[in-house]
């Protein structure tokens, strides 16, 4: 792929949320591993988390240990644990005290973001990492069109009808 794809640069994050995460579609999903080997794949699916004020958001909590990261610029990687077993990979999106993050949802290697944080060895040390200068994991784009679908994000009923029902989940459609 050399020369037909570029790095994702600190600009691309520092925009609002619901701009970067259909944005992230069909764009490719870089790990460089502990033994040099590559793994990569299309990002397919993703969810917008959107502040203080969007009660499925961490950040509507406030500023903790945990969402510490999200209170920072874009381009720094969220990521933590569900359930005591699953960890989950967030770009943090938008300007410094606006707190913003992107789930990475899916890929077309794999599906759901349990299994794609095993599937490209991603686990709480990755915690805060810059995307745009990190030797082990980056984004490139493709330079391609996508067409995108929205939907209701998935598992957030939790808070309340409004925020459950917002369709800040960004799928890449099928014949992408």
């Amino acid at each position: 792929m050399a020369g037909t794809t570029s790095r994702l640069e600190a600009d691309f994050f520092k925009r609002d949320v619901l701009e970067v995460a259909p944005d992230l579609l069909g764009k490719l999903l870089v790990r460089r591993l502990d033994d040099g080997r590559m793994v990569f794949a299309r990002i397919t699916e993703v969810e917008a988390y959107r502040g203080t004020e969007d009660l499925a958001c961490h950040a509507s909590r406030g500023l903790t240990p945990r969402t510490e990261v999200m209170f920072g610029p874009g381009g720094y990687l969220y990521v933590y644990l569900i359930y005591g077993m699953y960890w989950m990979l967030n770009f943090v999106t938008g300007e410094k005290d606006i707190p913003q993050a992107v789930l990475i949802r899916g890929t077309d290697a794999v599906n759901g973001p349990g299994r794609l944080t095993r599937y490209f060895d991603i686990g709480g040390d990755f915690y805060g990492e810059c995307l745009w200068n990190s030797q082990r994991l980056w984004l490139e784009d493709l330079r391609q069109q996508v067409r995108i679908e929205t939907g209701p994000r998935i598992g957030v009923e939790y808070a309340g009808e409004y925020w459950a029902s917002r369709p800040w989940r960004f799928l890449a459609s099928p014949d992408a």
